[in-house]
């Protein structure tokens, strides 16, 4: 991997955050996995809470429990897809509702977020020019951390039509960065069954 830690003071132009919990949750029985409760709080009231800071607004891509994501106080975005299409529909939603030229976006079930996420990937941006800039912690990729330009809207909408839905062959058709999270590779511990919120709890703390 060619990507560098970056300590760019790049000046961010407004960006949105936009968090995806609009998945199945087929590795939790169904459970809608945002509203799922770790240390007294639903998973998304954690990521809402490291992200929101280091951003300018923040959306919600959801597509059931609608009023309970709307309770948090923000926009809350459904895929115009129907059935669960994966994280790319997601997207699509959250690109569709943001009034900002940049997204940045994390999933629900990462609660232990960088306080640096969206510094590092911008300064990455200004580095390559990328359209898309995605985490990587060193061993391996995080494309649902990823920062994504508006402009890219009408293209994975045509992606999603053409009945594509693989998130790294989209990555593979526009200009990509990674941003180096190695120093940090804890703060992406997600949750994708029961035995997971055990070692979450278990992980280094990180920063």
């Amino acid at each position: 991997m060619n990507e560098i830690r970056n300590g760019s003071r790049a000046t961010k132009p407004p960006l949105t955050g936009g968090i995806l919990a609009g998945g199945r949750g087929s590795r939790l029985g169904g459970r809608d996995k945002g509203l799922v409760e770790w240390r007294g709080r639903p998973l998304v009231a954690h990521v809402i809470e490291r992200l929101e800071p280091q951003v300018d607004g923040i959306l919600i891509s959801a597509n059931r429990h609608l009023d309970d994501y709307r309770r948090f106080g923000y926009p809350v975005a459904s895929d115009a897809l129907d059935g669960f299409q994966g994280p790319l529909a997601g997207f699509a939603a959250l690109l569709g509702a943001c009034p900002t030229d940049w997204l940045v976006t994390a999933p629900c079930d990462s609660p232990r977020l960088p306080p640096d996420l969206v510094a590092r990937l911008w300064a990455r941006q200004c580095e390559t020019g990328a359209e898309i800039v995605i985490a990587h912690d060193g061993q391996r990729r995080h494309p649902a951390h990823a920062l994504l330009s508006r402009a890219l809207r009408d293209d994975l909408e045509d992606f999603l039509a053409s009945g594509e839905r693989r998130i790294g062959l989209w990555y593979a058709r526009r200009k990509m960065a990674m941003a180096d999270f190695s120093d940090c590779p804890e703060a992406f511990a997600n949750i994708n069954s029961s035995d997971d919120f055990a070692a979450l709890e278990s992980a280094p703390q990180g920063k």
